[in-house]
């Protein structure tokens, strides 16, 4: 006798339904380089009926009236036709990024930074061990998007081998690493990246030339924010997610090994010790008294190690990956490692082409003093509503959070965001690293619900490992706990900085000055 199934499909909970609506408006948005080239069309467009209004604005304090220069004229397609070139090459995060990526990539292809998180989840103590998967979590854009692929298995099998519940350390991962990417107190691409375009958005407004906003300008901030958020995702994963997930039942075929090799250990134990080596090094003659790499009447903020921290930077993970690819094995010959930096290289081709296009859209909000003119009436406005202090951060934090359901690349959004809020911002007295700073907040919580990001279904896959009947919602569902209390708590921690007039970085204060 066979028996009866009940096939009928599932009622589609409310959160099935908003996210659905949500997948579908970000499936109706073009790839990000149709975006940019859809708003470079907007921009002239609307600079060439604005120009030929002969709409003008006065810059405040500054004195000088800027009128708007139509993109659709014969001045602006000789600007075009000349700088082109200059604006896709000069984009200051360009060189940057690929520099620092060369280095970053040798690193993790070497292996040095999956058995360096492997090493950290290996030995952790079973009651401490969510706090500490969420503290590495936090600091997941030093290894840019492998993050999203290396963290969440292995804190499963952490979790496991701990005795706890190994999907509260997959999601866990997940969560924190999403949720807590714009923070952290290590230094990659990602702060390269963001830090290049706030400097081209300050150049919107004239006068700005002697504002430099350096790669650590948000550097005291974050590295507060990775441990603060770090125990709150701590939190989170042993007091909510995982007394949600009740006993776990294990299956067959699972993974076992968490630990590292005697060779990964040698590695990381002669790679640890050669960089505590250069660090000291470089902290030694940055301090010693009448050394060159003192600034200014041997000022320590600002100086050259400041001004030069990319390279580095860029020589301290040269040298860890050297060094411990050389030491495990991994790293054989000259080959192995142009090898390795070259395919990290290669993973940035559609990064290339992204700032190709958004080097013109940004050039254009200059040239045409669009920026300038949506700045400054933004600025006005905001000021006519009484919104001039840390109420207009929140509000840009909300906005950027939003967005960023639909534009899951931060490159992208900021890139958007900056040439507008960046200068407006500045003319109601902030400093671009408060900017810069409010749109991490903002960009990194969503990620961790939206079907936009493609990092999610793979996520699902790897639940499916432990639960194989999982769905996408039910895994939202319990991703969902970490958005809120993480945008919401980085936000206070924001206001903190604010209220006390910390500084977000080095030479990097709140106010503009």
């Amino acid at each position: 006798m066979t028996e009866n199934v009940d096939t009928a499909p599932e009622r589609p909970t409310v959160l099935d339904r908003v996210l659905g609506r949500i997948e579908w408006a970000g499936n109706k948005l073009p790839h990000p380089v149709l975006l940019f080239v859809s708003l470079f069309a907007l921009v002239a467009v609307l600079s060439s009926v604005l120009g030929a209004l002969g709409t003008t604005v006065t810059i405040p304090g500054a004195h000088q009236t800027k009128t708007v220069q139509g993109m659709l004229t014969a001045d602006g397609v000789v600007w075009l036709l000349q700088n082109l070139v200059e604006n896709f090459a000069g984009f200051p995060p360009f060189a940057t990024v690929i520099m620092l990526i060369m280095a970053v990539g040798l690193a993790e292809r070497s292996g040095l930074l999956e058995v360096a998180v492997r090493a950290t989840l290996a030995r952790v103590p079973r009651a401490v061990l969510p706090y500490a998967l969420a503290i590495v979590a936090c600091q997941a854009h030093m290894m840019s998007d492998v993050a999203n692929i290396v963290i969440p298995p292995l804190a499963a099998l952490a979790f496991k081998a701990a005795g706890r519940h190994p999907v509260a350390g997959l999601l866990g991962g997940v969560a924190c690493v999403g949720a807590g990417y714009s923070a952290g107190f290590t230094v990659g691409s990602l702060d390269a990246l963001l830090i290049g375009i706030t400097q081209k958005s300050v150049a919107v407004l004239p006068g700005t030339s002697g504002i430099e906003v350096n790669l650590l300008a948000n550097y005291f901030f974050t590295a507060v924010s990775s441990i603060v958020l770090g125990l709150l995702g701590g939190f989170l994963i042993s007091r909510v997610l995982e007394p949600r997930l009740g006993a776990y039942q294990e299956q067959d075929g699972e993974p076992e090994q968490v630990g590292i090799s005697a060779e990964q250990r040698r590695g990381l134990r002669v790679t640890s010790a050669v960089l505590a080596v250069y660090v000291a090094t470089v902290l030694t003659a940055w301090l010693w008294p009448g050394s060159p790499l003192r600034g200014p009447g041997g000022s320590l903020v600002p100086s050259p190690v400041l001004s030069g921290i990319v390279t580095l930077i860029f020589v301290a993970f040269l040298i860890a990956g050297l060094t411990y690819g050389i030491v495990s094995g991994t790293v054989r010959s000259a080959q192995d490692a142009v090898t390795m930096s070259t395919e990290a290289v290669k993973s940035m081709a559609g990064y290339v082409v992204l700032v190709f296009v958004a080097a013109q859209v940004i050039a254009l909000f200059n040239w045409s003093n669009l920026g300038i003119v949506l700045a400054v009436r933004g600025a006005a406005l905001l000021k006519s509503v009484g919104l001039t202090g840390f109420g207009v951060i929140a509000l840009f934090v909300v906005l950027t959070a939003l967005l960023s359901l639909f534009i899951v690349s931060g490159s992208a959004l900021w890139s958007l965001l900056a040439p507008v809020f960046v200068p407006a911002f500045m003319l109601l007295g902030m400093s671009p690293a408060l900017s810069q700073a409010a749109f991490r907040v903002g960009d990194s919580a969503m990620h961790i619900v939206t079907p936009m990001n493609p990092y999610l279904l793979l996520a699902l896959a790897m639940l499916r490992g432990y639960e194989p009947e999982a769905r996408f919602g039910t895994m939202i569902s319990r991703l969902s706990i970490f958005v809120l209390p993480f945008l919401v708590v980085w936000l206070l921690l924001l206001a903190l900085f604010y209220t006390l007039g910390l500084p977000l970085g080095p030479g990097s204060g709140i106010h503009l000055h």
